[in-house]
């Protein structure tokens, strides 16, 4: 058992019947950012089934030619980026007040990806990639592999616990009492309450492993779990069936556009050869989940983002210049 797995078993309670998981401080704080999310974001989700048969082809000759290692993941952040510079007020920050029924759009200098990472146990992770626009294709692979490694190895929960904690502070600082207050208590008392390294738990750890005094891994920062100015998540690399496409998703407040990557799939069709004879073929598409805060205007908004991806899927030789 590694540490990891023992703050796993040490959330769980096992009764005659049911089998209780306390929420892990990562889920509660995900949890409240999509709360506010569904509360503030007046969401228009939408599929776009991409034709990339030509783009597939030029991606797996430049994997064979680039010398690097390359990877869908890595593909698609770049052409999301490409998106945002048409389409900039969805690279933006939308800051609402119920109470005032009245907000702000902040578009943002920076393209700061918010990006999904799904650790091996399952949890997944939001981490930030900061200034993707300025960076090549290689630069953004590397950056994104860099990130899934670090978070590998990493003690989360310590992270994750000093990131709640200077948002507490930053809260009571502007005046709110009662729900830090009350993430205070729920998080020190009771059942539920916040597990971290504390000196109690490694003692115990290591009692029963035998194994010499744990030295926590710092190898992820506290900045980098803050929001990005946009969300990417490819879950097509973890749902491994071509026929599923998710319709919807909550953002990640107070941004207001999610990207996500499908599972490319085969589809056949029907078109005229040059002589006028009607044959079957097959082309690959691609679903891409769009998600936008309706507050920032209509379907207009998305609309150069939109062409962009059909500019880039239509002539795939300009990844060769990335």
């Amino acid at each position: 058992m590694n540490f990891k797995e023992y703050m796993k078993a040490a959330r769980i309670t096992e009764g005659t019947d049911d089998r209780t998981e306390y929420m892990t401080l990562g889920d509660k704080m995900l949890s409240n950012v999509f709360v506010n999310g569904q509360r503030n974001s007046p969401t228009v989700s939408c599929i776009y089934d991409a034709d990339v048969t030509e783009f597939v082809k030029a991606y797996e000759k430049m994997k064979k030619e680039c010398g690097y290692r390359l990877t869908v993941n890595t593909l698609m952040l770049r052409v999301m980026v490409e998106g945002l510079k048409a389409a900039p007020r969805l690279n933006a920050h939308y800051p609402y007040s119920h109470t005032a029924t009245a907000g702000r759009l902040i578009v943002k200098k920076h393209i700061d990806v918010s990006m999904a990472i799904c650790q091996k146990d399952g949890t997944t992770f939001q981490m930030k990639l900061d200034n993707l626009e300025e960076k090549s294709l290689k630069e953004i692979g590397e950056l994104a592999e860099d990130a899934r490694e670090r978070l590998e190895r990493a003690e989360v929960d310590e992270v994750m616990f000093e990131v709640s904690r200077q948002r507490i502070i930053g809260d009571l600082s502007r005046g709110k009492i009662v729900s830090p207050l009350a993430q205070a208590i729920c998080g020190s008392f009771g059942k539920g309450k916040v597990l971290h390294l504390s000196q109690t738990l490694k003692s115990d750890f290591l009692k029963l492993t035998g194994k010499k005094p744990l030295q926590p891994e710092s190898s992820v920062k506290m900045e980098e779990f803050r929001e990005g100015s946009v969300c990417f998540t490819n879950w097509g690399a973890i749902c491994d069936n071509p026929h599923i496409r998710v319709t919807g998703a909550p953002m990640l407040y107070p941004q207001v556009f999610l990207f996500t990557v499908g599972r490319i799939r085969d589809e056949k069709y029907a078109y005229e050869d040059e002589k006028g004879v009607v044959r079957l073929g097959t082309k690959k598409i691609l679903p891409l989940g769009l998600n936008f805060d309706h507050k920032i205007g209509g379907f207009y908004e998305l609309t150069p983002f939109i062409n962009k991806l059909e500019e880039i899927f239509a002539s795939p030789e300009v990844i060769f210049s990335w």
